[in-house]
């Protein structure tokens, strides 16, 4: 279904159960944070007692998947940014999208991927500014929310659903929750509670593994992790059965907190934009999504579409 369609029949939709406060207007940047050029991120401070320049750099990767994974596979990348910017650069193996958040919020994160529904989150409460984004070498880029089944679930089509349960990932998450409540409203009229059972798992590599092992009946989830799931030989392309494919959305941005100093902050852009790919473990693991380097991208334009989402959705947030 086209965004702008889908936007039309969403309007007065609040989806249920969201673990955030809706207190502050939509998408509201916390009161600690100034925007004096309109982007929609903060602005880096201009008092200079106000600025960070820390010693090592901690970098984290959005908790879609294992993070005892990841540690491994963003290896050659840190090195790169520890040539590049001169620092020590830690790999924080973040448990949940809130305290990747969180982390960033008390000063702790400074690099950071976050997935495409938490992006909103960690710009507006936590100054995350990002400007990066993994692309193909066509410069093409996203990913598809997918529902999925098992063979022999009895479930054929989204419809088959209601009466039993669906598993979610997070409310913050885009393909995990957001999307696909707003898509099974205005679709399918169906909401969580009323026509199936919601259960969260946490991640998206939980969501895939409690299908393919039939714990779950059926889950959303995002198709860049599935892919990259097959392709590691985790589960196997016969064990999941998809029901359901969205429209294309921006995937994981990267970037940093908005107080580091400016000369750290363009040097980090460096590492990202300098990275070799060919030959990297990052190149690896992530060629079955369709990744071959990094783009530079804004959060204004690249995250209009998941901000007309959440708005759609009533989503807002209580940064307290």
């Amino acid at each position: 279904m086209p965004f702008d369609a889908l936007r039309r029949v969403l309007l007065g939709f609040a989806a249920p159960g969201l673990a955030l406060a809706l207190a502050l207007p939509a998408l509201a940047l916390d009161p600690r944070f100034t925007d004096a050029d309109g982007d929609l991120v903060a602005d880096t401070p201009e008092d200079p007692a106000a600025l960070v320049d820390p010693p090592v750099l901690v970098f984290a990767y959005t908790p879609v998947e294992d993070p005892s994974v990841y540690a491994k596979v963003w290896e050659g990348f840190l090195d790169h940014m520890e040539a590049v910017t001169g620092k020590r650069v830690q790999f924080f193996p973040v448990q949940s999208n809130a305290a990747q958040i969180e982390a960033m919020r008390a000063g702790r994160l400074h690099v950071a991927g976050f997935n495409t529904g938490s992006n909103p989150l960690a710009v507006n409460c936590a100054g995350f500014v990002p400007f990066a984004m993994m692309a193909g070498a066509d410069d093409s880029f996203g990913y598809e929310m997918e529902i999925i089944t098992h063979p022999g679930s009895g479930i054929d089509q989204v419809q088959d659903i209601r009466g039993g349960k669906l598993a979610f990932t997070s409310p913050t998450s885009n393909s995990g929750y957001k999307a696909p409540s707003a898509i099974l409203k205005s679709e399918f009229d169906m909401l969580a509670d009323r026509d199936f059972e919601p259960t969260f798992s946490g991640k998206h590599d939980n969501s895939i593994m409690g299908v393919a092992n039939k714990d779950y009946p059926a889950a959303s989830v995002a198709n860049s992790v599935l892919r990259r799931m097959i392709a590691r030989d985790v589960i196997e392309p016969d064990q999941i059965v998809s029901i359901y494919k969205s429209q294309t959305f921006p995937t994981t941005g990267y970037g940093y907190a908005h107080n580091l100093t400016p000369a750290l902050q363009e040097k980090i852009r460096e590492a990202f934009f300098s990275f070799p790919w060919e030959g990297s473990a990052l190149a690896a693991e992530f060629e079955q999504s369709g990744e071959a380097k990094f783009i530079p991208i804004t959060y204004q334009e690249h995250w209009d579409v998941i901000r007309k989402i959440d708005a759609a959705n009533g989503v807002s947030y209580d940064c307290r």
